[in-house]
């Protein structure tokens, strides 16, 4: 391609809502430009990077066993109606009407779509296992847009679903799917961790998430020093490690804190430690409102408490309702004495290891000091209910937990019966009895994964393509197109590196060489050919840009050298 022929509009200047390096990149490179809030267009680099990632994810997606098809993106409200996420899905789900009144929305992920689909044309065991893909345009209406494409509110999703007559042929297909993805993003050159992570919204169980370390990640994964253990830190377990010490219970005793509510408030004013204060906090659980106990030092885990429960929503009571059901304002809750005793009580492992703790007493301005779990709140029900933390001994008991950062690029599900279930999405078995599909899922975001790329591979100049992901594999620079040797040479290799295979872009324009070099180091090719002024001696440069290294080379071992370093 001529760069006098496309559109690379590159900016000297960080655009000033560009928070991260990839934005900041993608955006000085003439990759992308934003058309509104969380939506972007893909200018001609920036299609053929995508381009680039679907095409590894398609060579990987069928060698898995996976068939492309395209759904539609505008999806009846119907059908959101049968599977239950209609009113559950929540803000994010853009939704619409058509001129005939009917409700629809842009799907933003197509689970309902493909199960009306393979229940009207799978009546039979003897079809599965089948796996289909799509790589599409998905929407989500985010709350708050950011990082770019890290963040959008209209993105680029590769999305699979597979089809099972059994658990077992669910399991085959899930792992070959997770090696799959294994694959795809080692091809990207992404350094990722599988982790284990929860289904959210998509329902189901058995889920990793594919997360690539940076510090700008929004999720954190806690990991084991020492091995292959890794899991979003909503879902990691926790080794309950703590202990009774053999303190000698105390006599139990209500004592004055006056506009003490916090545990760090509490904890300094009775000068005792967070570890032996209890947090008792008030969630409403679907519809069914549960107190919550943790250690001072501890937070809760709201991903595990609506696993517990198997809750379809929780949320933190109101100010207003826990006055109203307990009878006491934050900061004053505790387990001794509460207003109700019906209501449930769940604790977290570690509560029942406390020792002559301090609890709220359940009237403003007072706690109980001296609080003993067996003897003053018994009927309580403990649980793996807290947030792990650094230095937490691994769950697979080797090593200890560390934190990173990530940014999610890949999930895999396995969706079971929810959406087959509640969509009759039926076949007949082996034994001529109906039976539900059982179901996987497996999504990619393209453009996210782009991104992440940019995220990990770039420079104080400007972006590092890995050779496969990168929009062209040669960027050649006549210097002075002026010139009639220079010219006429960059022709030549123009052409030679063409017939060769190579995807080359010459920078035929007649700018300064400052110029199109600090343009060819912010777009980030694997390999610059410069011919400049021993064009008439046969002598051009080449430079990596993944190290900076540059040397003279005659032109008669050019293909020779891009054979090594390219392939």
């Amino acid at each position: 391609m001529r760069q006098s022929m496309t559109i690379i509009p590159t900016l000297r200047e960080v655009p000033s809502d560009a928070e991260v390096k990839s934005h900041q990149l993608l955006l000085r490179a003439g990759f992308m430009r934003q058309t509104a809030s969380g939506i972007y267009s893909y200018l001609p680099l920036g299609l053929k990077v995508i381009q680039n990632v679907e095409k590894i994810i398609r060579e990987e997606m069928e060698r898995a066993g996976a068939v492309e098809l395209l759904m539609p993106t505008l999806q009846q409200a119907e059908l959101w109606v049968e599977s239950g996420r209609w009113n559950s899905y929540g803000p994010e789900l853009m939704r619409m009407h058509d001129r005939h009144n009917r409700e629809f929305a842009l799907g933003p992920t197509h689970e309902e779509v493909i199960t009306s689909l393979l229940r009207d044309e799978v009546k039979s065991y003897k079809k599965l296992p089948l796996t289909l893909y799509q790589i599409q345009t998905k929407f989500r209406d985010e709350k708050r847009p950011r990082f770019g494409l890290l963040r959008g509110r209209e993105f680029i999703m590769k999305d699979a679903y597979s089809f099972h007559s059994s658990q077992e042929s669910l399991d085959e297909v899930y792992d070959r799917l997770f090696t799959a993805y294994s694959n795809i993003f080692s091809r990207c050159g992404l350094n990722f961790r599988a982790v284990i992570a929860d289904s959210g919204a998509m329902g189901g169980k058995d889920t990793h998430e594919f997360m690539v370390l940076s510090e700008i990640g929004e999720d954190t994964i806690a990991y084991s020093d020492t091995s292959s253990f890794a899991a979003n830190i909503e879902m990691a377990p926790v080794v309950n490690t703590a202990v009774k010490t053999g303190e000698a219970a105390k006599e139990l005793e209500k004592v004055e804190t006056p506009d003490q509510k916090t545990i760090e408030e509490v904890s300094s004013f009775l000068d005792v430690p967070a570890e032996k204060c209890l947090k008792t906090l008030l969630w409403k659980v679907d519809d069914e409102f549960v107190v919550v106990l943790v250690r001072g030092d501890h937070e809760l885990n709201d991903i595990k408490l609506k696993n517990l429960f198997n809750a379809a929503i929780v949320e933190p009571a109101t100010p207003e309702e826990t006055k109203e059901i307990l009878g006491v304002n934050f900061g004053s809750l505790g387990p001794v004495h509460m207003k109700t005793s019906e209501i449930k009580v769940v604790a977290d492992a570690a509560v029942q290891m406390l020792e002559n703790a301090v609890c709220g007493a359940n009237e403003d301005g007072f706690h109980y000091v001296n609080v003993n779990p067996d003897r003053d709140f018994p009927a309580v029900q403990y649980e793996d209910l807290r947030f792990i933390q650094e230095g937490d001994p691994s769950p697979d008991g080797q090593g200890t937990i560390k934190f990173a950062k990530g940014i999610e690029v890949g999930h895999v599900f396995k969706l079971g019966t929810r959406y087959s279930e509640s969509m009759n999405g039926m076949i007949l078995d082996e034994n001529g009895r109906q039976k539900p599909m059982i179901m996987g899922c497996y999504g990619i975001g393209v453009s996210r994964t782009v991104s992440a790329i940019a995220e990990q591979f770039n420079d104080e100049k400007g972006l590092i393509w890995p050779v496969n992901i990168a929009p062209y594999q040669v960027h050649l620079i006549p210097v002075n197109m002026k010139d009639e040797a220079q010219k006429q040479l960059g022709e030549e290799l123009y052409e030679e590196l063409t017939r060769a295979g190579y995807d080359v872009l010459i920078d035929d324009r007649p700018e300064r060489a400052g110029v199109k070099f600090a343009d060819s180091d912010l777009i980030g090719m694997p390999v610059r050919v410069t011919v400049g002024k021993k064009a008439q001696e046969g002598i051009i440069e080449m430079k990596i840009r993944e190290n900076g290294e540059s040397f003279e080379i005659p032109v008669g071992e050019l293909l020779e050298r891009l054979k090594t370093i390219i392939g």
